[in-house]
Parts: structure tokens; sequence; C-alpha cells
């Protein structure tokens, strides 16, 4: 079974941690599901095009019914028109929110956290803290992992040195245990998560099952 690697105040491999035998049965599609109704969360929904109704003008027959030859119009803010609606176009109306029910959100965690396990890149250590609030001192610890990204999670960022040592380092992310979701574990290369957070995200799981 997959285990997390447990590492010292120094970031080196002491032992792992075996995790629990019934993330073996979840499915990928959990996953699938929980990213593709986060990304849809994120979108903007702030493009709007104007219809024949919202253009200004078009009070007046632009010519008459026969005798012209041309085919018949009714209103120059019709969309055949250089300067009308527009067709079909985009309403910034729309609801792009896809439901996502509570345990798939959590099967889909679990599914990324056994990926970052599987692979080896999933990390428990008892403290992120770095005490002196420079990013120098933040960096060696993502250079001590030798890791192209790296997703920190915490118990709290009340921390304020802490969250500053971490906050201006590329291809980092420092956040705290109730942020922490599916998409952010899948999308970095790995996670390294405090001890506390990680024992009571597994402890929450045992008792929802």
């Amino acid at each position: 079974m997959s285990s997390a690697v447990v590492l010292d105040k120094s970031f080196k491999k002491t032992s792992e941690i075996a995790l629990p035998e019934s993330y073996k049965g979840i499915k990928e599609h959990n996953l699938y599901l929980y990213v593709k109704s986060y990304l849809a969360s994120l979108r903007a929904n702030n493009a709007k095009a104007k219809k024949r109704g919202e253009v200004s003008g078009g009070g007046k027959k632009p010519w008459a019914q026969k005798g012209g030859g041309r085919a018949r119009a009714g209103s120059i803010t019709s969309p055949v028109f250089v300067g009308g609606g527009v067709a079909h176009g985009p309403s910034n109306n729309r609801n792009y929110d896809l439901k996502i029910n509570k345990k798939q959100k959590r099967l889909a965690l679990e599914y990324a956290i056994k990926q970052k396990a599987e692979a080896g890149k999933l990390y428990v250590v008892d403290s992120l803290s770095v005490e002196s609030g420079k990013t120098k001192d933040a960096y060696a610890v993502f250079k001590a992992l030798n890791e192209r990204s790296v997703l920190f999670v915490s118990q709290s960022i009340r921390d304020e040195k802490t969250f500053l040592a971490y906050r201006n380092l590329q291809d980092c992310y420092f956040i705290e245990a109730s942020e922490m979701n599916a998409y952010l574990v899948a999308v970095f290369h790995a996670v390294v998560i405090e001890k506390a957070v990680f024992d009571a995200f597994l402890e929450s799981g045992s008792k929802g099952k």
C-alpha cells in the first residue's frame, strides 16, 4: 500500500506512514468531477454581447418593403447588418457552477493524496514554521526537498512570519489545513503536510466511513 514519507527537522527521510486500506478502491473519476467543478467555479463569466433588442437605433425601417429589389428588412439592429446585434452571442447571466456533493469532494481529495503517496511525493513533517520569517530560510526548506513545485499545508497560517517567508517563493504555495483541496494537491508536484494536519485528515476519514 502507498505511504507518506516522514521527514525530520532537516527534511531528511526517517520513516513512512501507510495510508488506510480503504484508499485502494477510490476511483479517479471523483477527482475528475471535483477538478471540473473547481475550475468551473473560477470562471469570471463577464463575456457579454448585445442582442438585437439591446443595440441602439433601429426605430425606422431601412427601406421600403417592396420595389427596391433587395431583401426585406425591418431594422438595422438585425444581426445581418454591420453594427447590429449578435446572434447567439455570450451572455453574462449564465451559471457555470457544477454541483458536487460532500462525499465526492472527500473521495477526490483522498484519491489525490493517494496519487502523491504512490509517486513518493507526499511528505509529512512535524512543523513548517520559519521563526526568522526570512524567505531565504523558507527557500532552504524548498531546496532540501528537491521538487519541481511544492504545496505546503500547515495547521494554521496565523504565524505571520512563516506565511511571509513562504509567500514570495516561486513554485511554492503555503496554505492552512482548511484550504486543502483535491485540485491543489493534484496540481503541485509534491505535497508537504504537517503531521497534526495529516493525522487529523486520516482520522476524519475513518469516522466518516
